[in-house]
């Protein structure tokens, strides 16, 4: 911990490989992470976002002004966006965003998610595992 008695990112990296976590699910997380977590959790750490990041992220980017800088948006699991669903799925209600962030979570557990060479991640079908989407 630092003086101000916060945890230090350090910490906070060293605590959860102890504990052996595989990925940060996080829900509409919207502090900045500090790159020490990204470094040590690269394609393991999801959010689900109303936006197009990092394109329309920071401070105070939120709420009304996504919907006015962006026509065609929606919402999204980031890091990297595995999925999107279109911008008026979204403003009908949260609905369809819990069942995309579920659908991830999902493939995430049975190790559906698969890297191309690029770092773009795929969803690899159950059905069908040369399909992706």
């Amino acid at each position: 911990m630092n003086l101000m008695g916060y945890l230090l990112p350090s910490d906070l990296v060293n605590t959860l490989r102890r504990l052996e976590v595989d990925f940060i699910l996080l829900a509409g997380y919207l502090i900045l992470i500090p790159v020490e977590l990204i470094r040590a959790y690269q394609r393991s750490i999801f959010n689900i976002h109303p936006s197009l990041l990092p394109a329309f992220g920071g401070k105070g980017f939120y709420g009304m002004k996504v919907h006015k800088a962006v026509i065609a948006s929606g919402a999204s699991v980031l890091f990297p966006c595995l999925l999107m669903i279109p911008l008026r799925s979204w403003l009908q209600g949260f609905s369809e965003e819990q069942r995309l962030y579920v659908e991830v979570v999902k493939a995430l557990c049975e190790e559906h998610v698969v890297w191309r060479e690029d770092g773009v991640p795929l969803i690899r079908s159950k059905e069908n595992p040369n399909d992706f989407s």
